[in-house]
């Protein structure tokens, strides 16, 4: 071997010791980086697993409770407006209050899922040595323009959980929205689904409604009014009315339908054909139009019978000559 290979060959197996010795001290000195930031990573995806799950539990036990806790009631609450029966139906607020326990409960999932999830990766994107506050500052302008263009989004949702949280209505009852009256048929977070009369179903955005009137809800009232003529005893009105009103709340077909007697509230108005006397009661849920329809028809007999009149619309018409003599008087036609 010459002198210059014995040279490089001496050069060469320095540099490979060098390298060698080099390894383990670059090792040693990025540990942290190697082992550390790995590990500490994964404790933090634990830790978030563990977060979600536990909470997750919380909630699934708080509506499972809520669910429970609706199912242990197998009789309506009593009060003093009357029996049982009376009350809101006891199966459609039970599927209430679950359906509304199902919805929070869905909606807190995910908030918190969503909640641990970005906590977990601005903690993963620190250890990794990725700057937050440029990522946060245009996170913030995103969000800002979001928001601002689905800002109406937002407020439908939250009016949809405000509604389900205070139980403003649901799926079953008769409420009046402003343009859309009737039933109930859907109830989401961001929309409400009503039923009119005549079998037009409205899609109402949660956030639009400004106010609602539930008829539904405990208990209603059954309000008629009634004309009698001007010479009518108004004390025979009165009794005759009173007698009617208790007749229906003894039939046993009303009998649970009314919570308390009927209530002549008196003189309602005096009007140009005759005097128009209240006559109210209160009833079950969705009951008062057929309680007043009932209490009209029996109303109108009771009445007959007592010889009261009930006055009709009636005009006189004068008919002139030429001569402008005057012509006796003829009676509007009907």
């Amino acid at each position: 071997m010459s002198p210059l290979d014995a040279s490089a060959s001496h050069v060469l197996s320095s540099d490979v010791t060098d390298q060698a010795i080099a390894v383990p001290g670059w090792v040693q000195d990025n540990v942290d980086t190697l082992i550390g930031v790995p590990l500490r990573i994964l404790l933090i995806i634990v830790g978030a697993v563990i977060v979600r799950a536990v909470a997750k539990r919380a909630i699934d036990r708080a509506v499972q409770r809520i669910l429970q806790a609706g199912d242990g009631e197998s009789e309506p609450r009593r009060t003093s407006r009357g029996p049982a029966v009376l009350q809101r139906d006891h199966s459609r607020a039970n599927e209430r209050r679950q359906q509304r326990a199902r919805t929070i409960g869905t909606v807190l999932s995910s908030i918190v899922t969503i909640v641990v999830s970005v906590m977990g990766l601005a903690m993963i994107l620190d250890q990794i040595g990725i700057a937050l506050g440029p990522i946060l500052a245009s996170a913030g302008v995103v969000g800002l323009a979001i928001g601002f263009g689905a800002q109406s989004l937002v407020a439908d949702y939250l009016s949809g959980m405000l509604i389900m949280i205070e139980d403003q209505y649901g799926v079953g009852d008769s409420v009046d929205l402003g343009e859309a009256v009737g039933e109930v048929e859907h109830v989401g977070l961001r929309l409400t689904q009503v039923r009119d009369l005549n079998g037009g179903l409205w899609h109402i955005r949660n956030g639009e409604i400004r106010r609602v009137r539930n008829d539904s809800q405990e208990w209603a009232r059954a309000v008629l009014d009634v004309s009698v003529a001007y010479d009518s005893n108004l004390d025979t009105v009165y009794s005759v009315l009173e007698e009617t009103g208790h007749a229906l709340r003894q039939d046993p077909e009303f009998r649970d339908v009314l919570l308390e007697e009927p209530s002549i509230w008196g003189v309602q108005s005096l009007d140009a054909d005759g005097v128009v006397v209240r006559v109210v009661v209160k009833t079950a849920p969705l009951k008062q139009w057929g309680v007043t329809r009932e209490l009209r028809r029996r109303a109108k007999e009771a009445l007959d019978a007592a010889g009261i009149e009930i006055p009709f619309p009636q005009r006189t018409v004068w008919m002139r000559t030429e001569d402008d003599t005057a012509a006796p008087a003829l009676p509007a036609p009907r």
